[in-house]
């Protein structure tokens, strides 16, 4: 996106890429699919440690409507919502199309492409910059701009390459750490649940932090995944990149709350108490609750003692998840942390400190939450780094 942008605004761009395609977290998003945008973008679901208001700025200076029309438009690329999630897909449900459509528009207005390309370090030179890449080559630049990705899903080209650059350049940076990732649990509690999934409401609790999820929720074979989770997973490896106590992760599940699960106990007389409870969460979950709290699973509901009914509800609508680990940056979906967004201009996304040098994308420090917002971020600093640059090198 900003190798477009940089192209259209007159600038002659060279990308360099180290895989030999590129734009694999595009074909890897969704399930192949490509969720390419939220159905409306939410600056207050992002996570940052730097400024919300230059985050607000940045995510919101390529309006949703624009950004949808490039796709559809300039890309030829259909955007179907699926009303279910309320995420943009592209109609053919194929990222591919996603992925090489970007790059075929960017060779259509002249980026030339160096695949397979490994950089090695950035150096500052009368001019501009010098960029170092293997075997001694160099490539001299007026403007740079670092659109490398941070460290998440490593096998798709993410090798923190960039963040290592910004950091030995002088930039602010806060610690880094795997963002949308799964949750483990050693010893795996729910093993026997693995494949089971619902919809499910999460709170954590870290110290005086708040935060709440809802949505897919997975039993997996060695912890919990699904959207739900990975929006919440940041509390968790944030703790541990801190070496403070791990954060209380509470789930609701299913819709009801406490007082309609109780109403829904009290007046289903003559039933087992599964009978219920089966209506609206699976029966695998609904027998291993029951198991947990030692109330049998032919137990009458009207039989219940006041004493099983308040255990029954509180595992419903309350439960604590036990959790001890993540899966970390290889299954993470992005990385929390990065380069402080006070270090860049937030019209042109150029560096304060190094004039000629533009960031963009996952390097920056802010992520949102599953569903396209973390692409929409990518496409909005990403077209900016791009008119910031090519306005630079066209001066």
């Amino acid at each position: 996106m900003a190798a477009i942008h940089a192209a259209r605004a007159g600038g002659r761009v060279l990308l360099v890429e180290r895989t030999a395609d590129g734009g694999r977290k595009i074909l890897i998003s969704g399930g192949g699919r490509c969720n390419v945008l939220p159905s409306a973008i939410d600056p207050r679901r992002f996570v940052t440690d730097s400024s919300p208001h230059t985050l607000r700025r940045l995510l919101l200076a390529w309006p949703f409507a624009a950004q949808r029309e490039f796709f559809e438009r300039d890309l030829g690329i259909p955007l179907a919502l699926e009303e279910e999630t309320g995420k943009l897909f592209p109609a053919s449900n194929r990222a591919r199309d996603v992925r090489d459509g970007l790059i075929d528009l960017a060779k259509r207005l002249g980026v030339q492409f160096r695949f397979g390309v490994v950089a090695r370090d950035l150096v500052a030179i009368d001019e501009g910059w010098r960029l170092e890449l293997g075997a001694g080559e160099r490539i001299d630049a007026r403007a740079v701009i670092l659109a490398t990705g941070g460290l998440s899903v490593p096998n798709t080209g993410s090798d923190g390459i960039g963040l290592a650059i910004a950091e030995r350049l002088g930039h602010l940076m806060n610690p880094t750490y795997p963002a949308l990732t799964p949750l483990l649990a050693e010893p795996p509690v729910h093993g026997a649940l693995a494949g089971v999934s619902l919809t499910v409401g999460l709170t954590g609790r870290h110290g005086t932090l708040v935060t709440s999820a809802r949505g897919g929720f997975l039993f997996t074979h060695r912890g919990y995944s699904g959207p739900s989770v990975l929006d919440l997973s940041h509390l968790a490896t944030r703790s541990r990149l801190l070496g403070e106590p791990r954060p209380s992760i509470r789930v609701r599940w299913g819709d009801l709350d406490a007082s309609a699960w109780d109403g829904l106990l009290r007046k289903q007389s003559g039933q087992q108490v599964t009978t219920p409870l089966r209506q609206y969460l699976p029966a695998r979950l609904v027998d291993w609750l029951l198991d947990r709290v030692g109330v049998p699973r032919d137990r009458d509901v009207a039989q219940l003692s006041r004493a099983e009914r308040k255990a029954v509800v509180e595992l419903l609508a309350a439960y604590e998840l036990p959790w001890t680990a993540d899966e970390g940056y290889k299954k993470g979906e992005v990385t929390g942390g990065g380069v402080d967004l006070s270090a860049i201009d937030p019209g042109t996304l150029e560096s304060r400190r190094c004039p000629g040098l533009y960031l963009c994308g996952e390097i920056l420090d802010a992520f949102g939450p599953i569903g396209g917002h973390n692409f929409a971020w990518a496409w909005s600093t990403g077209r900016a780094a791009g008119l910031g640059a090519a306005g630079r090198s066209t001066r």
